[in-house]
C-alpha cells in the first residue's frame, strides 16, 4: 500500500497495525491512505489492481543463512580480536570461511548488537587480555583468606 501511494511504512508500523496496537498519531497518518485504498478496491471489483501487480512482484527475501559451529567459532574469535572489521577484512574472512561477504558483514553487525544488549550500561567491553587475565587469577575467596593462627 505504501508503494502504491508514495509512503513506505516501517515493519514496526505494519506489525502494530496488524495487531491493532497503533498510536493515535500513526492511525491519523494511515487513515487517508486506507480510505483511498478502500475506494479503489470498491471501484475495481473483479479486475486486477495496481495492488495486485505490486503484490505479485513482491520483495523476495533471501533465505535465512545457517552458519556451521566451526565457522561460527572462527567468526567469534575474530570478533574478540576486532569487533568492527574493515571491508577488506570482511572480504578476506568471507573468502577464508567460504561465506558471502554480506553474510559476514551482517553477522558482525548482529554480534555487535548482541554485545550491546549483554553488556550493562557503563561497563566497558572486555578486551582479550582482560578475558585471559581473569581466567589465570585464583578465585577471589582464596586471596582474601587470612592465615589461621
Amino acid at each position: 500500500m505504501g508503494t502504491l501511494y508514495g509512503n513506505v511504512f516501517s515493519q514496526t508500523t505494519i506489525c502494530r497495525f496488524e495487531a491493532l496496537q497503533l498510536s493515535f498519531k500513526n492511525m491519523c497518518k494511515l487513515k487517508p491512505l486506507l480510505n483511498k485504498w478502500l475506494e479503489e478496491t470498491d471501484s475495481n471489483t473483479g479486475s486486477p489492481t495496481n495492488l495486485d501487480k505490486i503484490a505479485a512482484q513482491g520483495r523476495k527475501r533471501k533465505k535465512r543463512t545457517s552458519i556451521e559451529v566451526g565457522v561460527k567459532g572462527a567468526l567469534e574469535n575474530h570478533f574478540l580480536k576486532c569487533p568492527k572489521p574493515s571491508a577488506h577484512e570482511i572480504t578476506s574472512l568471507a573468502g577464508t570461511l567460504q561465506l558471502e561477504k554480506e553474510v559476514v558483514r551482517v553477522w558482525f553487525c548482529n554480534r555487535r548488537q548482541k554485545e550491546k544488549r549483554m553488556t550493562p550500561v557503563g561497563v566497558p567491553h572486555p578486551t582479550m587480555e582482560d578475558v585471559y587475565s581473569q581466567a589465570e587469577t585464583p578465585p577471589l575467596h582464596h586471596t582474601l583468606q587470612s592465615p589461621v593462627q
